[in-house]
């Protein structure tokens, strides 16, 4: 009985630590920076101002074959798989986007880089660009995902959008902001470009 409690605290005491430092983790982690120029009714309107990303396609193959392999990629030029061995900050959102036989991932890189700073990737996949600056749909949700919630918000996010007199102009990206291994306060969105007058 005292080794099932002193297991049972032990247990306890590894879980809160390892959420504290999720949590820790995730405040330092820089975030890419829009503004919200208007709430919906259960989404955002928000402005994304032009940001350097480096991005990878791959052919689709497999859900999470295909996302580890370019997140494994895309992770390598940052950690010092390029020309210049140089180590890059990570950032978050990670974006995530797929069409019929393509998958897309990017990095947003850290904002005090110029593109001039950032040395060239080893991996001749690996595109580093700037993205295009404009006014996003996001709608916000919570938890673990896997393809078909993300479809199903992506789906939700439409009818809002239809409801609310948008068109959208682009496709719908996911954008996650937390580690595999975080297991609580996890954050997502689902974006899309829409037309928008300010």
């Amino acid at each position: 009985m005292k080794r099932m409690v002193l297991f049972i605290c032990i247990a306890s005491l590894t879980l809160v630590l390892f959420v504290y430092m999720s949590k820790a983790t995730n405040r330092k982690t820089e975030r890419q920076q829009y503004t919200v120029v208007k709430e919906e009714n259960g989404f955002e309107i928000r402005f994304y101002p032009k940001a350097i990303m480096a991005t990878v396609l791959s052919e689709k193959t497999g859900e999470d074959r295909d996302a580890n392999h370019n997140f494994r990629r895309l992770a390598s030029y940052i950690f010092g798989g390029n020309k210049r061995d140089q180590k890059i900050a990570m950032t978050t959102p990670v974006y995530m986007e797929q069409d019929s036989d393509k998958n897309k991932m990017s990095f947003v890189l850290p904002a005090a880089y110029k593109m001039t700073d950032l040395p060239d990737p080893k991996d001749s996949s690996i595109n580093i660009h700037y993205s295009e600056e404009g006014y996003f749909a996001a709608l916000s949700f919570g938890g673990f995902v896997g393809s078909k919630k993300i479809k199903d918000k992506e789906y939700d996010l439409m009818n809002l959008l239809t409801k609310a007199g948008y068109t959208p102009t682009g496709n719908f990206t996911y954008l996650g902001y937390n580690a595999p291994w975080d297991i609580i306060n996890r954050e997502n969105d689902i974006i899309v470009r829409i037309r928008y007058n300010n």
